[in-house]
């Protein structure tokens, strides 16, 4: 009952959420964003209004809906859409995982490669190539193999929505379960197992597979959190009328909660009760009886006290914001020693020249784009118009404008990767020094109850949310008036707050797990304060994994501009063309700063026209960024395998040996002595 009660609690602060964020569009498009009583003045009154059954409508063209009518269809189809992806891509994720153990080591390791260069392709990129092979099997066959849009308000398509869902799932749950099923294997169970002559196949399902799954299934949150996202943009490309596309459906507050409370609700309450009944399995598993560990008790005055004897007192009492300085000197000592690193300095390298040449540009030629309207031959007659293809008049071509892409590209790098490294850091940065709050300051029932608080955020789709909440400010009407520094700055603002609170409980177990060693306590007991024990051991065993949280926020940031750059929402700003340009009434709006989600746009015009690469050439230099990106996080884990013993593979090379000359030996006379003479 109390689990009830507590499960019941946790999804009214999840509602609550909702609606702080449903208000939000609509205050913000107001155009008072420091008015905080504003805000709160316009969420009492939608609370109200939420709260009374008969407001919860729609209104649509002039007439009231009632919202759950409204909603509940495009609610099935989305969620027909999601459990089929999760099941496919789940259950595909398992069967390769133990087919591809038995294989051999050398073969394995080729497959880790191939899954981590398959982990950079955005999900766009995915529904681009499904479609383009639907086109091209129908141009050569006649036959459409499967929709690749769905026309009319009616029409329902699922093969290429839901493969497209599962592909890049089940492929990040599959190098997560050999990575677990090769540090499962190395335990002493398994051992045992096969000395009592246990099969393989037995230990693996028997034993293996219950033992994964726990941590399985929390890794699966994770990855449905991003689903989440995906889910918003392959409605957008295959034209899904689905929830979430519902969601962005102007500023409407109540279209709002109840569709991200239609998304929230079933997961919410799956992942909890599945997380109940874990709990519940591992307690019975508790001996009972079982003897408690030492543990030293810290008094208010931070003096350590073993039973009733005195141990040495704190000299000074911890504060984090000293502690900043020692993370940002352990930060450049981190990145002077990884530099050393081939696959660290290659990613590093990336960056440095990208970023460094749109800076350079940006200097020397004002961020100058070339722009030709019509292509013209030797004789002055009109060839064509935009977008140009690759070579002629532009190395890459141009996009839909006539503007160079090449020039695009080079302008917009400082944009995108810039950006993109400030939210990342911020989201560590900030995240650090709310996790030391966390493990040094709050108790284990605070702690419990903060992350029960946070979790509910895994069950809300990221894009859907940042789109709601920056589309007011980054949408250039006449009535905006926000700066470029203010709308990139209120952007940073946005995307790192909505997953600050996650990296901040995600350190700070961190923390706890480094806090739980021996040598810690060790500390403790020879009088060392909370200070000396961050500064001193803390803060050097998570400056690497705080490098590999970075790359990995640094990399779902990219993704979330992909999503945003498919729905034209672009970093900086977006110029609202009004289909009244010189090429026609259905030209895609144009970024502000020419970064390089604003290329992507274009998405739909470029796949129905075949003109490809107006599009593929941004979808690369995301992924090469995400590649670069990648290398780092390899070269982090390389140096600190290497700090704890543990070698990578190196190329060898082959010494030379050396050839001895046998020599044979001839006696010759004088070669003898004879030791008595012959006498005569």
């Amino acid at each position: 009952m109390i689990r009830i009660i507590k499960l019941l609690f946790y999804y009214i602060l999840g509602v609550v959420g909702v609606l702080f964020i449903s208000v939000a569009p609509a205050f913000i498009q107001l155009g008072e964003l420091f008015n905080v009583k504003l805000y709160f003045t316009l969420l009492f009154a939608f609370t109200k209004q939420f709260l009374n059954p008969e407001e919860w409508v729609y209104m649509y063209k002039e007439k009231a809906y009632p919202i759950f009518e409204f909603l509940w269809d495009p609610f099935v189809y989305s969620m027909q859409i999601l459990v089929s992806a999760i099941i496919i891509g789940f259950l595909a994720a398992f069967i390769l995982a133990f087919t591809a153990h038995a294989l051999p080591k050398i073969v394995l390791g080729f497959i880790k490669r191939i899954l981590d260069l398959l982990e950079a392709v955005p999900d766009l990129l995915v529904a681009f190539a499904l479609q383009m092979v639907a086109i091209w099997f129908y141009k050569s066959t006649g036959i459409l193999p499967f929709n690749i849009a769905a026309l009319g308000s009616d029409a329902k398509i699922f093969l290429a929505p839901v493969l497209t869902l599962a592909i890049l799932p089940a492929i990040s749950l599959f190098k997560i379960l050999l990575l677990m099923i090769e540090e499962e294997l190395l335990k002493d169970y398994t051992e045992f197992a096969r000395s009592k002559g246990i099969k393989p196949r037995r230990i693996l399902l028997g034993h293996v597979l219950k033992n994964i799954l726990p941590s399985a299934f929390y890794h699966s949150k994770i990855i449905l959190w991003g689903m989440f996202s995906s889910l918003f943009i392959i409605e957008i490309v295959f034209n899904i009328k689905g929830i979430t596309t519902f969601a962005t459906l102007g500023y409407d507050s109540m279209m709002v909660a109840f569709a991200l409370l239609f998304l929230f609700t079933p997961f919410f309450l799956l992942y909890n009760l599945i997380d109940f009944w874990i709990s519940a399995e591992e307690s019975n598993g508790i001996p009972i009886g079982k003897k408690r560990s030492f543990r030293l008790k810290w008094t208010s005055k931070g003096e350590a006290v073993v039973r009733t004897e005195k141990i040495k007192p704190y000299k000074r009492s911890f504060n984090p914001f000293k502690s900043m300085g020692s993370f940002l000197k352990g930060t450049v000592l981190t990145l002077y020693i990884h530099l050393k690193n081939v696959k660290f300095a290659i990613g590093f390298t990336f960056f440095a020249v990208v970023i460094g040449v749109s800076l350079y540009y940006h200097f020397a030629h004002d961020s100058h784009v070339d722009q030709q309207k019509f292509r013209v031959n030797e004789i002055g007659t009109w060839v064509g118009g935009p977008p140009h293809p690759p070579g002629e008049p532009f190395l890459l071509g141009s996009d839909l404008f006539g503007f160079d892409l090449l020039d695009q590209l080079i302008v917009g790098a400082k944009y995108t990767l810039i950006v993109a490294f400030l939210i990342a850091f911020f989201r560590v940065f900030i995240g650090f020094f709310f996790g030391m709050i966390f493990a040094f300051k709050m108790k284990p029932s605070q702690q419990r109850w903060l992350e029960k608080l946070v979790d509910p955020i895994h069950f809300l789709p990221l894009s859907v949310i940042a789109y709601l909440l920056l589309s007011p400010v980054l949408m250039l009407t006449p009535m905006n008036q926000y700066s470029l520094s203010e709308r990139l700055i209120y952007e940073i603002f946005i995307l790192t707050i909505l997953v600050l609170p996650l990296t901040a409980v995600l350190t700070g177990n961190e923390m706890k797990q480094v806090l739980k060693q021996e040598f810690i306590t060790s500390t403790k007991v020879l009088g060392g304060n909370a200070r000396h024990v961050l500064r001193r051991h803390v803060i050097p065993h998570l400056g690497p994994r705080m490098t590999i949280l970075f790359g990995q926020q640094f990399v779902q940031v990219l993704l979330v501009f992909v999503h945003l750059g498919v729905v034209q929402l672009y970093v900086g700003g977006t110029i609202l063309t009004g289909g009244g340009g010189f090429m026609g009434p259905d030209l895609p709006d144009r970024s502000y700063t020419n970064e390089w989600s604003g290329i992507i746009g274009s998405a739909r015009e470029a796949l129905y026209t075949g003109n490809y690469w107006v599009v593929l050439w941004a979808l690369f230099a995301f992924m090469l960024s995400i590649i670069a990106m990648q290398f780092i996080i390899q070269g982090v884990k390389e140096v600190q395998q290497v700090k704890v013993g543990v070698s990578y593979k190196r190329i060898k090379q082959k010494k030379k040996k050396k050839v001895v000359e046998k020599t044979v030996y001839t006696p010759q006379p004088e070669s003898f002595t004879f030791a008595m003479k012959e006498t005569e």
